[in-house]
């Protein structure tokens, strides 16, 4: 019986599906969450079919049936990995619309955040943690036409941060592990749905899309697998600061 366990979201496709997939092989028990179905078919691997923008609704479905999963054994390791995330329509931030930045930030910043406190919550007492959420350059980096999703994925980026001092504090609400710790990760060009997206729209809206091109035509893209086996390698790593931030091959 596996005695790792990992909540990984967004694995119905690219860097989420090689992460699953990955940890599968290497005999860790897996919870995928995904609003759309998922093709990994493992006796391991639980699959919940959930938006995760719809905050109220994703909170119930993972206390109903994720929480009892980890209680239901004294896991040796927890591994959460916030991959699932949404670009928007890149567009000058005069023309974004509210109800879709409440949607966006609420896949992006709201869920992940709360999860990085579920799973500090639900770690057993001798247990480990890891966490790694899924960056982006657009985080560190001002990209006109990004404002949304680069202002969001700067948001996930803090509360990783933030953690990682509350994990050090002495005054912390929560009794946290000892052994936990938080990856920002950049995947850098990754061959998935987002990048097809980025290279479809106006340089009037998107002045960036012709560098996305030409990721593409000089062949700089990478497979979904390569950022996986680094984030996989995270998430067995016996010794981790509490905070700390990598890009693909760093």
């Amino acid at each position: 019986m596996p005695d790792r366990i990992a909540i990984v979201t967004g694995t119905s496709s690219g860097i989420g599906a090689a992460v699953a997939g990955q940890l599968l092989q290497k005999g860790w028990q897996v919870v995928g969450i995904a609003r759309r179905a998922s093709v990994l078919r493992d006796p391991n691997f639980r699959q919940i079919g959930q938006d995760l923008s719809d905050v109220t609704e994703a909170i119930k479905v993972i206390e109903r049936d994720v929480a009892p999963l980890l209680a239901e054994r004294d896991w040796t390791r927890l591994g959460l990995v916030n991959n699932a995330a949404m670009a928007g329509d890149p567009r000058p931030m005069e023309r974004l619309e509210p109800q879709e930045l409440l949607r966006l930030y609420a896949l992006n910043v709201v869920v992940p955040t709360w999860l990085m406190g579920f799973a500090v919550r639900h770690v057993r007492p001798n247990g480990s943690l890891r966490i790694v959420n899924v960056s982006t350059g657009a985080a560190v980096h001002p990209m006109p036409g990004l404002g949304a999703y680069g202002g969001s994925k700067a948001a996930l980026r803090m509360a990783g941060m933030i953690l990682g001092q509350e994990l050090d504090s002495a005054e912390r609400p929560v009794a946290a592990p000892l052994d936990a710790a938080v990856l920002s990760y950049e995947p850098g060009v990754v061959d998935t749905e987002m990048q097809t997206s980025a290279r479809s729209h106006s340089p009037k809206d998107f002045p960036w899309v012709g560098m996305f091109v030409n990721f593409k035509r000089q062949g700089m893209l990478v497979r979904a697998s390569v950022p996986a086996a680094e984030i996989i390698e995270f998430l067995e790593r016996d010794r981790a600061p509490r905070f700390s931030e990598a890009r693909l091959g760093g």
